[in-house]
């Protein structure tokens, strides 16, 4: 290790280049920052290299299997289909390479200067970065923390060959033929439902009373009774005690109803969620407020109470999504600039990759009523949709939720085909102050999945065309 070492200066650096850290370091350098951003793993962090990129991935070489075996209702069959799961493999590291190395030519592009190495706070203006070999002191007048989250490790499911978390999930060179997945949430129901439709007997094991909480029931049921279609079973209000590693498997203990059971499979996904990275950074040597798990405080232009060092994604309050973490960088990066930039959650749409696909943004009808809200919940099928009908996905339906008093859109659920394409209109309805008859009184282009906003919406102000009243 150098000792003594000189310090380099910076005008804001930025710890961490997943989809928040690096965004927020391009976005500051635009504002005319000097901006250095420090990784000690892999550019894009865990959504690019092992978290939402590679699942899609993954996702979508499944659904090619499963309609290549099951489009004989088109007319289409196809004999002895078969998946090389190496090639898929293969396939899944391409899409992550492209994408990883696209973010490292943004940043140096934009004349971000990427330094490798774990950073740790020495005081409010310096920080030490410290790899294999060396060690080298940063000065800055302003940090953002971006250092993300890692999966939780239960006390009596430790990682091992045949305990897998996402990352292990995703990284499998076969495919297995028993899955137990602990976790009903979006992870678990994403990764069992990509290995499902690989052909993998999967059951999944969650604590709460049914899976994908956060989600109305309305549309968690479509996907359970997809899944189930798939030999999916589903074992709710399970408590999972702990598992035995054999060289050719695991078995999976747990209760259900007060009666202890037990399940083999040859591998175990531990999904219940992610923990803060903010334990080994020394935000205690500068005094950075915490919760008790680990989340750092911040105020409305993602500052801490540390008022030149700025927190934003897994490592703050709300959802653990990628999204809110690029979003959260660009404001981050333009308060330090000293624009008025603030954080507003309201048009944050939410999305889960599974059959059909569900997204919610805004508020749900629920949400509103408990807000003191009154609303108009609007619904229109995928069954009554040109597009729906010839892609033979008629399942789901998308809900509009206006306020009554004027029809502003407040909130919109969609579960269906595409329902994560479809949500950035509802999202920008939101965001730009529009009204059921604003969406009702777009064209939208025949025959598109997108039409079934609009018709939500002429269901909302009272004059459906192809639904009767």
């Amino acid at each position: 290790m150098v000792v003594g070492d000189f310090p380099i200066e910076t005008d804001t650096i930025v710890i961490g280049a997943g989809p928040g850290g690096y965004v927020a370091a391009i976005r500051a350098a635009q504002l005319g920052q000097k901006v250095t951003i420090v990784e000690k793993a892999n550019m894009g962090g865990v959504c690019l290299n092992v978290g939402c990129i590679p699942s899609k991935a993954l996702i979508a070489a499944g659904h090619r299997y499963e309609n290549a075996k099951h489009s004989d209702v088109m007319g289409i069959t196809a004999e002895n289909v078969k998946v090389d799961f190496t090639k898929v493999q293969e396939f899944k590291s391409g899409v992550v390479k492209k994408l990883t190395g696209g973010v490292e030519g943004l940043l140096k592009g934009n004349k971000v200067d990427i330094v490798r190495g774990e950073a740790y706070f020495v005081d409010t203006n310096t920080l030490r970065v410290m790899d294999d070999n060396s060690a080298q002191t940063y000065t800055f007048k302003n940090a953002i923390i971006a250092t993300g989250s890692r999966p939780i490790e239960l006390p009596t499911f430790k990682f091992s060959k045949r305990v897998l978390d996402s990352t292990g999930a995703l990284a499998l060179q076969e495919i297995p033929e028993k899955i137990v997945v602990i976790g009903g949430g979006v992870i678990g129901i994403e990764l069992g439902g990509a290995y499902a439709n690989f052909g993998s007997q999967v059951t999944i094991l969650e604590g709460a009373d049914d899976i994908l909480v956060g989600f109305e029931k309305q549309m968690t049921s479509l996907v359970k009774r997809n899944l189930k279609k798939k030999g999916v079973e589903f074992i709710t209000k399970a408590l999972a005690k702990g598992v035995e590693e054999n060289e050719n498997g695991v078995t999976v203990k747990f209760e259900e109803k007060g009666e202890e059971k037990t399940l083999d499979a040859d591998y175990v996904f531990v999904m219940v969620g992610r923990r803060p990275n903010t334990d080994e950074l020394g935000l205690e040597q500068v005094g950075i407020k915490m919760t008790e798990r680990g989340v750092i405080e911040i105020d409305k232009q993602c500052r801490t109470n540390v008022s030149n060092i700025y927190a934003i994604g897994d490592i703050v309050a709300g959802p653990q999504l990628a999204h809110k973490a690029s979003y959260e960088g660009k404001i981050a990066a333009e308060a330090i600039a000293g624009h008025n930039s603030e954080i507003d959650y309201l048009a944050i749409p939410a999305v889960v990759f599974s059959e059909p696909e569900l997204a919610s943004v805004g508020y749900t009808e629920q949400q509103a009523k408990e807000e003191g809200i009154e609303v108009t919940a609007a619904k229109f099928p995928f069954a009554a949709n040109g597009r729906a009908l010839a892609l033979d996905s008629t399942d789901g339906f998308l809900k509009l939720v206006t306020r009554k008093e004027d029809g502003l859109v407040i909130g919109a659920q969609i579960a269906g085909a595409s329902a994560s394409d479809m949500i950035a209109e509802l999202g920008l309805a939101i965001e730009a102050g529009m009204t059921a008859e604003d969406l009702a009184m777009t064209i939208h282009a025949h025959p598109t999945l997108g039409e079934i906003t609009m018709e939500a919406a002429e269901v909302a102000i009272g004059s459906p065309i192809h639904i009767v009243k």
